[in-house]
């Protein structure tokens, strides 16, 4: 019960992150880009799901700290 409870815990959360990431990015980011941050944003700036302005200045101030991917959105996005 308590696992099933944890997984889903996490798919909320995960649901969650990747929907603070999309609005931290602007209305004009991509599926592709959301997906690029997920998990950047998920370990780094899970504080901040659901208040993008928050969130968006997380990823930006852990610049050095994410993927590549997430990385070039962020800085395409103006972070």
């Amino acid at each position: 019960m308590t696992k099933s409870i944890n997984r889903s815990s996490a798919l909320i959360a995960a649901v969650l992150v990747i929907a603070g990431t999309s609005q931290a990015m602007a209305a004009g980011a991509t599926m592709q880009e959301k997906m690029a941050c997920r998990a950047d944003a998920e370990s780094l700036c899970s504080q901040f799901v659901g208040r993008p302005p928050q969130m968006r200045a997380c990823l930006a101030q852990n610049k050095a700290k994410l993927s590549v991917p997430c990385r070039q959105v962020v800085e395409a996005h103006g972070g």
